[in-house]
C-alpha cells in the first residue's frame, strides 16, 4: 500500500522522542540526559548493565504520589511505540505522565537502543533479568504494562520480581509456557523451523540463527490487520519503523521444544491485580485464546480481570491499540482501572 503521507522513518522516530526540547547533561548514575518540555514533563535516559538495557523516564516536573509505570514493548518494536501514535500524537507514555505518573520505557536487552547481544546467547531469561534491574532502579513498586510478545516476560517478572510490581496491565499478551496455545511444528532442521501457530494459519519459516524480519506484508496483516482504528495513511511510516526479532526470542515465543517461559513459583502472584485487554479486531487475541490466561492467573492467586474492549462498547481496535486513533480514550480507561478498579471511558 502506498501511503499519501510523506513522513519518513527518521521523522517517525523524531516525533516519538519528545517535543523539541534541548538536552541537558546530568550527573545521575544511570541517567545520561534530561529534557524539560514546555508541557511540564521531564525526560531522562538511563541504562543498566548485565544485560545492557536502555530506558527512558518521562515524569511530571512536580512530583506526585502515584506509583511509577513501566511500559514494555512487544516484538519487532522498541519503546518508541509508547512515545508516539501512528498519526504523530503524543503516545501513552506522554499521556500517563501528564496524569501524574512517572513513566519508564525500556528497550529489551539486545534490542533497539539497548545495544547488540549475540543472538545465540540472547534469551527471554536475559531480557527479564534486564527488565528486573530496571524495576530495581525505582523507589516504589511499579505498574507494569506488557504488550504481545512481552506478555511472557511480564508473567516471569511477576514470579521473580513480584515485590517490585504493584499491578500489571497486559495488552493482547502472549501467554506463559504453562498455558500457551499449541503450535504445530512441521519441520525442524539445523537452520530452520517451520511452524503453524493455529489451525489454518500460514506456515512460518523461522531461522534458528538469523533474526526474523518484520516484512511489510506480514506486519500489515499481523500488527494492523482489520483494525478500523489504525490510520492507513500512516501505514508505510509505521511499517518502516519496525525492527527485527532475535531468533531465539521468537522460537521461545512459539514454544519451540518447550522453551516458552514457564512460571513455577506463584508466591508473587498472590492478590496481584492484573488487567488483560484485547481489541475486537485482533484475530490472534480472541476470548477463546486469552480468557484461559486470565483463568490461569486467578487459579494461581492473582486478581485478574479480562477486559475485551467490545464488552465496553469500543469497537475496531487491532493489535497496536496504543498507536491507534482512540489511544487517548483507551489510556483514560486504563487510568480509571488503576485508580478505581473499573475500566471506564467516555464515548466509544
Amino acid at each position: 500500500m502506498k501511503s499519501t503521507d510523506s513522513v519518513s522513518r527518521r521523522k517517525f522516530f523524531r516525533s516519538s522522542t519528545g517535543i523539541g526540547a534541548a538536552l541537558v547533561a546530568t550527573t545521575s548514575g544511570a541517567a545520561s540526559a534530561t529534557m524539560r518540555p514546555a508541557t511540564g514533563l521531564r525526560l531522562r535516559t538511563g541504562f543498566v548493565s548485565e544485560p545492557s538495557t536502555y530506558y527512558e523516564v518521562l515524569e511530571p516536573v512536580t512530583r506526585t504520589s502515584k506509583l511509577p509505570m513501566v511500559l514494555i514493548h512487544g516484538g519487532a518494536h522498541t519503546g518508541s511505540c509508547y512515545m508516539s501514535t501512528a498519526d504523530g500524537r503524543p503516545g501513552w507514555a506522554h499521556v500517563f505522565a501528564a496524569h501524574g505518573y512517572k513513566v519508564v520505557v525500556p528497550d529489551w536487552a539486545g534490542t533497539g537502543r539497548s545495544g547488540y547481544i549475540p543472538y545465540e546467547t540472547l534469551s527471554g531469561e536475559m531480557v527479564v533479568r534486564g527488565l528486573g534491574k530496571v524495576l530495581a532502579t525505582l523507589d516504589h513498586p511499579a505498574i507494569v504494562m506488557t504488550h504481545s510478545m512481552s506478555g511472557p516476560f511480564g508473567w516471569k517478572l511477576l514470579e521473580l520480581y513480584g515485590d517490585r510490581i504493584a499491578s500489571l496491565v497486559a495488552i493482547a499478551p502472549g501467554g506463559p509456557g504453562n498455558v500457551s496455545a499449541p503450535t504445530e511444528f512441521l519441520s525442524n532442521t539445523p537452520d530452520y523451523v517451520e511452524a503453524r501457530l493455529a489451525p489454518g494459519a500460514p506456515v512460518l519459516k523461522l531461522s534458528r540463527k538469523q533474526p526474523f524480519v518484520a516484512e511489510p506484508g506480514w506486519a500489515a496483516k499481523k500488527l494492523v490487520g482489520t483494525s478500523t482504528r489504525f490510520p492507513r495513511e500512516h501505514l508505510d511510516a509505521y511499517l518502516a519503523s519496525l525492527n527485527v526479532i532475535p531468533p531465539r526470542l521468537l522460537l521461545e515465543r512459539v514454544n519451540f521444544e518447550g522453551s516458552a517461559p514457564r512460571v513455577s513459583d506463584f508466591s508473587g502472584y498472590k492478590e496481584k491485580r492484573v488487567a488483560l485487554i484485547t481489541g475486537t479486531n485482533d484475530a490472534d487475541h480472541t476470548t477463546a485464546i486469552d480468557k484461559p490466561i486470565v483463568d490461569w492467573l486467578n487459579d494461581n492467586g492473582a486478581r485478574a480481570e479480562f477486559i475485551p474492549l467490545g464488552d465496553r462498547g469500543i469497537q475496531g481496535n487491532g493489535h497496536m491499540m496504543m498507536m491507534e486513533s482512540n489511544s487517548d480514550q483507551l489510556a483514560a480507561g486504563i487510568i480509571a482501572w488503576l485508580q478505581s478498579g473499573k475500566f471506564v471511558t467516555l464515548g466509544a
